[in-house]
């Protein structure tokens, strides 16, 4: 996977581009995610299921990983099992 991949979730109507990538399984709803939606929806898991939001960006805690939603859904983010969080905004420059 490079970063461009658009993933599709199998749980969900989640899409994600990747933007950066450490090879690990990306999954979403608790399922692996791939580039085609599969023809049947597999049950979406009780522990990620906090949903998504599209244009936001989702980073694991050491910043190997980052997504960006392109189509929102149910299903939350993670790699491996590990939850995904939204990427915080850079503050802007004091003005005095």
């Amino acid at each position: 996977m490079k970063p461009g991949t658009r993933l599709k979730s199998a749980t969900c109507d989640t899409e994600v581009m990747v933007i950066r990538t450490a090879g690990g399984t990306i999954e979403c709803g608790g399922a692996p995610m791939a580039e085609a939606k599969p023809a049947e929806a597999q049950p979406l898991a009780a522990d990620f299921s906090a949903g998504t939001l599209m244009g936001k960006r989702y980073v694991d805690a050491d910043s190997k990983y980052e997504l960006l939603c392109v189509k929102p859904g149910k299903g939350s983010l993670s790699v491996d099992g590990v939850a995904l969080v939204v990427k915080d905004a850079k503050p802007l420059p004091a003005s005095d």
